[in-house]
């Protein structure tokens, strides 16, 4: 019984911090609802980002984040590399909003497999703000329990990730007949245009700073 009334509460302890880091609105989160707003690819691209973040809370709890910071010339690269990405992923979605033809879900102008796992990679990998949340504040979360008990934090983690990437993907349809409408494209696409810069403003900040 003892053992049953540890592994729950850890399991929710991963589960609620992971949900309420990954819910925040950022490029990572928009990428997949456009995808599932497109119903492209969404299977591979939930299965990456929900299993690329349990890796990454893992290797956290295991110590990584510790290695990490003592390696700022790693952090400045990925901080450069992914202001650079977001900008050119901003600029594109003000040209999708800002081109004559019309979009809808029926022609939304298809990506392949390689490239849409690339590029929700990309968001993922050259963002540093997901290695603040997984491998470091998750880590260090993690690593206050018990090191038998820590597979259940990052199990409880991991599923929390998964399941708010799938419901964000899959979920994405009840709003097709908004997206019906040329319009609506136009707005996400300004919405995702305006987020990606700002945070690639942010990330150069932190790097003039």
């Amino acid at each position: 019984m003892s053992s049953m009334t540890t592994v729950y509460p850890t399991f929710f302890t991963g589960f609620v911090m992971s949900g309420a880091l990954i819910m925040a609105i950022g490029a990572q989160n928009l990428f997949v609802l456009r995808q599932g707003l497109k119903r492209e690819h969404v299977g591979p691209i939930v299965l990456f980002c929900g299993c690329t973040d349990a890796l990454l809370i893992a290797a956290g709890v295991g110590g990584v984040g510790a290695l990490l910071g003592a390696m700022p010339q790693l952090t400045m690269a990925l901080t450069v590399g992914g202001a650079f990405f977001l900008i050119w992923y901003g600029c594109k979605a003000f040209q999708r909003m800002t081109a004559p033809d019309a979009m809808t879900i029926t022609t939304h102008g298809s990506i392949t497999l390689g490239r849409a796992v690339g590029t929700a990679a990309a968001f993922t990998l050259l963002n540093p703000h997901v290695y603040l949340d997984t491998v470091l504040l998750m880590g260090a979360a993690g690593s206050t329990h018990a090191p038998a008990v820590r597979p259940i934090f990052v199990a409880g983690a991991a599923t929390a990730s998964i399941t708010w990437f799938a419901a964000l993907g899959y979920g994405a349809r009840v709003l097709t007949p908004l997206f019906a409408r040329p319009v609506a494209w136009k707005a996400l696409d300004a919405v995702v245009g305006v987020v990606m810069l700002t945070l690639a403003a942010t990330l150069i900040a932190r790097v003039l700073v």
